[in-house]
């Protein structure tokens, strides 16, 4: 009788996601999925070098982690300086000034993940040959809907390019203020397709509930588990992807911590590293390392607002959490619902801000007096974004902690992985890319940027292996560099 051994199935690179990554699946001898992981195969290190640096610089350096969010690394940073230069509250224009830039920053992320990333997915199907999975068959197939989701993020990037300077790694926000105001002529280019985009949000709400509706069977059984989320809230509950203080709700909905103020995160969080990833796992301490994982992004967020000051996306979100009962969504597929909420929110954020003067101010920046730490969380794309940093005497960074959304979200796509893969591989004698797309699908659900999470804590580790024919280590050696992180264990 024929033996079966263990064996390891690899997806590499795992596709339509920023960055690079792979997740490797765990058969046992019945071809049972014993484990499956999710693997970030690059490393940078911007918290090592981004030490000395003068943190005049930071805001402009940082963003090059990414890009297609550079724009929420360069406002945390941004935000965090504003702290060390002493400015605890920004002149409204400036305020404003950012705000419309999280607002295009967000609405072209989520429309870019959307359209051009998952939905192939979506209106193709998982099983869907390789080739037709892509933005190209769908602009064949979908040219409408192709056409929205192309011009809504070039709207989103034009709203960045007027805000920043640069539709890609700008300069508007500095510490303590902005460096430009908006024109009358900018405002005025930007109000021309500002309804457009409305319409086109609602259509793409729309599109997202449909899906998960009418495919409920599926999106019920796909990585659908319990977990708790988190996120910034204004101090009346109400959604603020820019500022506030956090919130985190257990899987029933229950209130683990409320308002806590970010700049105290190290007394609510903990980060973990494990050797199989260059990526932390982050964890609430009163829950300690095995059930203080969390979720963050656009699920988690309507999971733990009370509600949307827009009316339009405030409809939307009622609606949402009427499909939950009043309790936290967990399926894993509803973050796309969730994302396009915010992007109607977001549409409707930049109309109300272009209609008001205080964009064409003048008073731009602040100073006050000088701190060494700064530290800033705002609400990313993909989820809760903190940036923390210490400066010295002579304003050059001493230390740098970045733990991006998909650090949190690190634990959760993990179980999706294990999820899916237990659901469509097990037992399987002979395993097809269709099935493995499945496990694609529930990673790109969290539309995860690897190459913004790719740090390490403790000692990172170059390993050298040497095997034999038989697949046997035969000789190991490695080399350590160490990584300080103070604080965190």
């Amino acid at each position: 009788m024929e033996s079966r051994k263990a064996r390891i199935v690899e997806i590499e690179p795992v596709t339509r996601v920023e960055g690079h990554g792979k997740v490797t699946v765990h058969l046992d001898e019945h071809n049972n999925v014993s484990e499956a992981r999710l693997h970030i195969v690059e490393f940078r290190g911007f918290e090592r070098f981004i030490r000395g640096r003068l943190l005049w610089e930071v805001p402009v350096i940082v963003q090059r982690l990414c890009g297609i969010c550079p724009v929420s690394h360069h406002i945390a940073a941004a935000k965090a300086m504003d702290m060390i230069v002493g400015v605890d509250q920004l002149t409204p224009t400036a305020e404003k000034m950012r705000r419309l830039m999280h607002y295009g920053q967000i609405m072209q992320s989520n429309v870019l993940h959307f359209f051009h990333l998952s939905s192939p997915d979506l209106l193709f199907g998982f099983d869907a040959a390789a080739k037709k999975r892509n933005i190209f068959e769908v602009i064949k197939q979908f040219p409408d809907l192709a056409k929205q989701g192309v011009l809504m993020r070039k709207y989103g990037q034009e709203v960045i390019l007027h805000t920043a300077g640069k539709k890609i790694h700008g300069t508007g926000a500095i510490p303590g203020g902005i460096n430009k105001n908006l024109s009358l002529k900018e405002r005025d280019a930007l109000l021309v397709d500002v309804d457009l985009m409305m319409s086109w949000a609602q259509n793409a709400v729309q599109v997202a509930k449909n899906y998960t509706l009418d495919h409920l069977p599926l999106v019920e059984q796909f990585a659908n588990f319990k977990s708790s989320h988190m996120s910034l809230v204004r101090e009346d509950g109400a959604l603020d992807l820019y500022h506030g203080n956090l919130r985190a709700v257990d899987a029933a909905g229950n209130i683990i911590f409320d308002q806590m103020d970010y700049r105290d995160f190290n007394d609510y969080l903990m980060e973990e590293v494990r050797p199989w990833s260059y990526m932390k796992f982050p964890f609430i301490k009163s829950r300690g390392n095995v059930d203080g994982w969390y979720r963050v992004g656009p699920l988690a967020r309507m999971n733990t607002v009370s509600f949307i000051d827009t009316p339009l996306a405030n409809q939307e979100f009622e609606a949402f959490r009427r499909f939950g009962q009043g309790k936290p969504v967990s399926m894993t597929l509803g973050y796309h619902w969730a994302r396009m909420i915010e992007v109607l929110h977001c549409v409707e954020k930049i109309k109300e801000l272009l209609h008001d003067p205080d964009l064409q101010g003048t008073d731009l920046r602040l100073k006050g007096e000088r701190r060494e730490e700064g530290i800033a969380v705002i609400e990313a794309p993909r989820g809760s974004l903190f940036h923390h940093y210490k400066v010295d005497e002579n304003d050059q960074v001493t230390y740098c902690n970045l733990i991006v959304s998909t650090t949190h979200n690190n634990t959760a796509m993990n179980r999706a992985v294990t999820d899916v893969a237990k659901k469509y591989l097990s037992g399987q004698k002979t395993i097809t890319e269709k099935m493995l797309n499945h496990i694609e699908v529930a990673v790109r659900a969290y539309d995860p940027c690897l190459s913004c999470a790719t740090h390490a804590l403790g000692q990172m580790p170059l390993v050298v292996e040497v095997l034999d024919a038989e697949g046997k280590i035969v000789d190991r050696g490695s080399q350590f560099a160490e990584i300080e992180t103070p604080g965190l264990t």
